[in-house]
C-alpha cells in the first residue's frame, strides 16, 4: 500500500485503471463495532456507480464500495519466474487446445467454437483467444445458437491469474448471467525431474499409441468407447500408459518442447502406492526421448490428492481457467 511521508494510506487508482492489476485495502465495521481492514489483489474489471469489481487470481469476483477504500495502488507485473519453464498464457492455451482436439470447430474472429458430442468440457467449449470481431452480446448469441444446433450447452472457457489472461471477459460473462461451473489450475514444471523420479513400478508401465478397453475402463469417463478413442488419439504425438491389470493409467501429448499430462487415474484399491508417479515417470521418459523439456497439466482446483502429487513433482500454478455456462432463462 502507498504510505505518504505523514504515515497516511492513499488511494492511487481511478476508474481509468480498469483492466489493470491492483491491490486495495478497505475498512468495514466488524462484529464488535471496531473497524476491520481487508486487502484484495486482482484485476480491476469495473468501477461503476461507486462500486469496484475486482477479479482475483482464482476467478472469484469481489465487489467493493468506493466509499470503503482506504488505500489502493497498481501492482507491477510479477517478476520472471525463477523455476520451471517460462511460458505465456496464450502459448499454453494453444498447446493445451492441440492436446484435446474437438471433432469439429468454427472460428468466430479470434474465438474458436469447439464441439465433440459432449465428451469433456474442454472439447465442447469456446476458446476465446482474441476478439470475436463482433460485439460481445452478438458473439454470445452466436455461441449459444451454435451449441444449441448440436444439442449441447454453451460453455466459454476463460482464464485468470497470469499476464494476458481474461479477467475482463470473465466479469462481462458474469454480468450477463453466465455461471462458472468448474475451475482448474494449469500447472507447469520441468520435465526431467518427473522422468528421474524414483518409481520402480515405472519399469512395468506399458506405453501404446491407442487406448485399449482396459485403459478406457480405468479412465472411467467413457460412455461411448468409439467416440472417446477417436478423441483421445488426436494430438501431435500421443502416448497412453497403463500398469498391468489396469491399476493405473495416464495420457501424455508431446508437442515440441511441451509434454502435457492428462487422465492420470489410479484404481482406488491401489492408491498411495506411488502408481500415479510411476505412470507419469514412464510417460516423461518417453517425452524426453522425443525432445520435450517442459511439462504442463490441468487439475481441478478441489482435487486435493492430485494437487499434492503435482506439488511433489515440482509443478506450480501458471494460471487458472473456468468454464462458464449460459444460465437457463
Amino acid at each position: 500500500m502507498e504510505i505518504t511521508a505523514g504515515g497516511l494510506l492513499e488511494v492511487r487508482i481511478t476508474p481509468a485503471d480498469v483492466g489493470k492489476r491492483v491491490s486495495v485495502r478497505r475498512v468495514e465495521a466488524g462484529l464488535s463495532g471496531s473497524p476491520e481492514f481487508t486487502d484484495t489483489v486482482g484485476v480491476l474489471t469495473s468501477w461503476n456507480e461507486g462500486v469496484l469489481l475486482i477479479t482475483k487470481k482464482n476467478g472469484q469476483s469481489v465487489r467493493i464500495a468506493e466509499s470503503s477504500l482506504v488505500a489502493g495502488e497498481i501492482v507491477p507485473p510479477a517478476p520472471a519466474r525463477r523455476r520451471g519453464p517460462a511460458a505465456s498464457f496464450e502459448e499454453l492455451a494453444r498447446v493445451s487446445a492441440r492436446s484435446w482436439q474437438p471433432l469439429e470447430s468454427e472460428q468466430l474472429g479470434g474465438w474458436t467454437l469447439r464441439a465433440a458430442a459432449g465428451f469433456t468440457r474442454r472439447a465442447n467449449s469456446v476458446l476465446p483467444l482474441g476478439d470475436p470481431g463482433i460485439p460481445l452480446d452478438d458473439a454470445l448469441a452466436r455461441v449459444t445458437s451454435w451449441y444449441a444446433e448440436r444439442a449441447l450447452p454453451a460453455y466459454v472457457q476463460a482464464a485468470t491469474g497470469a499476464a494476458g489472461t481474461q479477467e475482463l471477459l470473465c466479469a462481462e460473462l458474469e454480468r450477463r448471467g453466465w455461471v462458472s461451473e468448474v475451475s482448474a489450475e494449469v500447472r507447469t514444471g520441468a520435465l526431467a525431474p518427473v522422468g528421474d523420479v524414483d518409481a520402480p513400478a515405472a519399469e512395468s508401465v506399458r506405453l501404446t499409441r491407442v487406448p485399449d478397453e482396459e485403459w478406457l475402463g480405468r479412465y472411467g469417463k467413457v460412455s461411448d468407447p468409439d467416440l472417446a478413442r477417436r478423441m483421445l488419439v488426436e494430438g501431435p504425438s500421443v502416448w497412453f500408459a497403463a500398469l498391468p491389470g489396469g491399476r493405473a493409467v495416464g495420457r501424455c501429448v508431446v508437442d515440441g518442447r511441451w509434454a502435457g499430462f492428462a487422465a492420470v487415474t489410479v484404481d482406488p484399491a491401489h492408491r498411495r502406492e506411488g502408481l500415479a508417479t510411476a505412470v507419469m515417470a514412464a510417460l516423461a521418459r518417453r517425452a524426453l526421448e522425443e525432445g520435450a523439456s517442459a511439462a504442463w497439466l490441468q487439475v481441478e482446483a478441489d482435487n486435493a490428492g492430485a494437487l499434492a502429487l503435482y506439488d511433489g513433482l515440482g509443478f506450480s500454478t501458471h494460471h487458472m481457467y473456468h468454464h462458464y455456462r449460459r444460465a437457463a432463462r
